[in-house]
C-alpha cells in the first residue's frame, strides 16, 4: 500500500517484535526440553509449541497490517489487550526489567491499532450498512 499511514506501520513493528520474540522463547524452551532435564516433559514441550505457533501467528498479523488487511485489526487489538495482565504480573513479581518494554508495546500497538490513520487505512471510505 503506497500510502500507509505510519500508524499502521508502527502497529505492524508491534507485532512483528511481539512474534519474533514469541518463536525466541518457545525455541529456546524447545531447546533446553531436549537437551536439558525439564521436571515435567510434556509441560515443556506445550509450553514450547504454544511459543512457537502464537510467535507465527503474530508474525502472519504483522505481515497483513503491512498489506492493509482488514481482519488483522482485531487480532492485533486483542493480542495487546492479553498483554495487560502480563505486565502486571511481571511488575508484581519483580520482573520490571521485562515488564516496562512489554507495556511500551502494548499501549504503542493499541494506540497504533486504534488511530483514526489506521482505522481510515483498513477500512477507507467504505458505506456503513447502518440505517
Amino acid at each position: 500500500m503506497p500510502n500507509r499511514p505510519l500508524t499502521l506501520t508502527v502497529a505492524a513493528v508491534v507485532l512483528a517484535v511481539e512474534g519474533l520474540t514469541a518463536l525466541l522463547l518457545g525455541g529456546y524452551v524447545g531447546v533446553e526440553t531436549v537437551v536439558g532435564e525439564p521436571s515435567d516433559t510434556v509441560s515443556s514441550i506445550f509450553v514450547a509449541g504454544f511459543g512457537l505457533l502464537v510467535g507465527a501467528i503474530l508474525l502472519w498479523v504483522a505481515w497483513g497490517l503491512l498489506r492493509a488487511e482488514k481482519w488483522t485489526r482485531s487480532p492485533g487489538v486483542l493480542t495487546q489487550i492479553f498483554m495487560i495482565p502480563v505486565c502486571v504480573t511481571l511488575f508484581q513479581s519483580g520482573q520490571v526489567v521485562f515488564g516496562i518494554p512489554l507495556a511500551v508495546a502494548a499501549v504503542a500497538g493499541l494506540v497504533a491499532l486504534l488511530s483514526p490513520p489506521t482505522t481510515q487505512a483498513l477500512y477507507g471510505d467504505e458505506p456503513s450498512d447502518r440505517v
